[in-house]
């Protein structure tokens, strides 16, 4: 822990250093820094999983066809001004915003506004192994496979300039709602066409030029991001000038940056925090219910962890309630599903008890295996994991009370995220924020078959049984029968455990008192677009 510690005050040192270099603060324009927890791993939400990557792109550089009302769970136009279904659910026409221009850049300088081959482009790469940009930046995809999308799109076609049709194999309740996602915002196919002539495809994931509010000018990983106010924004200009993300891992020097004036927004308090931050006058806390869940997920193909019995008792001697309420100090509410409250269909059962006895019943059932579980874990802070070090040290004196051993296994953030991807883990604490109000997001990207050839289902599970129930959920048009379908999938989770669904988070937002216009999303993320400094 003494190295990451020296990593994250470096990191914080080299962020306070460039921010010097970059010249003095001109006074007459509006700033404001937000002190984010982790560095993108890429410039193109298409490419990642990571909510840091979302925050530094998606939300800042990019649109999507369509988006949730701020504040509001209900879909909008956005990129698309209207859009028609036809009676069989098989055929999407979306109908473009004119106007809209994409970033320019040193390197680029758009000739055209954003039109349908746009679209098709965005698309057509993650769906196309044979497109040219396919393979650029390692050709992987894990939330459009995740989504299963490569199964459902039957072709996105360019109807005119100004009109996009989505064609699908069959009819998928969720697919609306699937387009506001991060994975599905808007390049430019021009610069992609002008970056491969040049040589330099992968160019467009690094250096972003998308139609959002934000403009990328600088970013010097593990310290600093950034970006300028797009003044032609078809929703009308920022009001800030300038946004800067300084990435600070942890989470008491985050706070240290916010009282010293250091950034105006940050993020994932430390519980311990808390009780100081509220008596600080200069500070406000924002605070909602976190659609997300933050889980326990075993490798189900690690040989100690292939028993449902034994992941079962190591389940059943975790206290859900401790963790929320002392490990977390009411940061979380205990998870009884890997659904949170406020998303469909509620939760019919509480969170379930500690049961150490039982716990013992199975493993002895089980032959009592010797077992020596690592268990993994991220020094970064998530609002669905407050303190993974103190919730690991918890799981870990629960499972020793029933006689198995575990080892706690800390490493940075983009380690942890390469190296569970391809299963060298046995168990590790995780989580998902939900994008959309629909609960087939908590379910398919982190559990389904396809989440779990692309790494991004970290219990590496394909359960027949299970992929049947939510492929009939997503078919469903009607809400009663949709709602059986996933309760019958929970019920399917409980029964075979590949993970613990442990808390839904609490969200605070800490931020100086002049920060205004800054909202906490239903489905989480921060976006800045009406954020103002005054």
């Amino acid at each position: 822990m003494a190295a990451h510690g020296a990593r994250w005050r470096m990191a914080a040192l080299v962020a306070m250093l460039i921010l010097s270099a970059a010249g003095p603060v001109d006074a007459r324009k509006k700033t404001l820094v937000f002190c984010s927890e982790a560095s993108p791993d890429s410039f193109n939400p298409q490419l990642s999983v990571s909510q840091a990557t979302f925050d530094a792109s998606s939300r800042q550089i990019y649109d999507r066809l369509v988006r949730y009302a701020p504040g509001s769970s209900e879909l909008v136009p956005a990129l698309a001004e209207s859009w028609e279904i036809s009676t069989d659910g098989l055929r999407y026409l979306f109908h473009l915003r004119h106007g809209v221009p994409f970033h320019t850049l040193a390197q680029f300088r758009p000739t055209r506004a954003l039109n349908a081959d746009d679209v098709v482009f965005s698309f057509a790469r993650q769906m196309d192994r044979q497109h040219p940009y396919h393979p650029v930046s390692g050709g992987r995809y894990p939330y459009f496979e995740g989504m299963r999308l490569d199964d459902l799109l039957a072709g996105v076609d360019r109807v005119d300039e100004m009109t996009v049709a989505f064609r699908l194999k069959h009819a998928d309740a969720s697919f609306l709602a699937v387009l506001a996602m991060d994975f599905a915002s808007i390049l430019s196919a021009e610069y992609a066409e002008v970056m491969m002539r040049a040589g330099t495809p992968a160019r467009i994931d690094n250096e972003p030029s998308g139609t959002g509010p934000f403009k990328f000018v600088q970013y010097q990983r593990d310290a600093l991001i950034r970006y300028a106010a797009n003044r032609e924004y078809w929703d009308g200009p920022p009001a800030l000038d300038e946004l800067v993300f300084a990435i600070v891992p942890d989470s008491a020097a985050r706070m240290q940056r916010l009282r010293d004036r250091e950034c105006d927004v940050t993020t994932n308090p430390d519980p311990a925090d808390l009780p100081a931050i509220w008596t600080d006058t200069h500070i406000r806390l924002l605070q909602r219910n976190g659609a997300d869940v933050g889980y326990l997920a075993f490798n189900t193909e690690d040989p100690d962890l292939a028993d449902v019995r034994v992941r079962r008792a190591l389940a059943l001697s975790i206290d859900r309630r401790d963790l929320a309420y002392t490990v977390f100090h009411g940061l979380a509410e205990p998870a009884a599903r890997m659904i949170p409250p406020g998303v469909w269909p509620a939760p019919e059962i509480g969170p379930p008890l500690a049961d150490p006895e039982q716990a013992r019943a199975l493993l002895a059932e089980a032959g009592n295996p010797v077992l020596d579980i690592e268990l993994w874990i991220s020094p970064v802070s998530r609002a669905y994991m407050p303190a993974s070090r103190r919730a690991a040290e918890a799981i870990r004196d629960s499972w020793a009370a029933i006689g198995v051993d575990a080892r706690i296994v800390v490493s940075d953030w983009t380690e942890f995220l390469k190296h569970s991807m391809v299963g060298e883990h046995q168990a590790l604490l995780f989580g998902w924020i939900g994008e959309t109000a629909d609960p087939d997001i908590f379910l398919t990207p982190v559990l389904g078959c396809a989440a779990a050839r692309t790494g991004a289902n970290r219990a590496r599970w394909c359960d027949p049984v299970f992929e049947s129930l939510l492929t009939a959920a997503r078919q469903q048009i009607d809400r009663p029968a949709r709602e059986a379908l996933y309760r019958q999938a929970l019920e399917r989770l409980d029964e075979q455990m590949p993970v613990v669904p442990l808390v839904h988070s609490i969200s605070y937002v800490p931020m100086r008192a002049n920060v205004t216009g800054y909202t906490i999303p239903v489905l989480g993320g921060h976006y800045f677009k009406d954020v103002d400094v005054q």
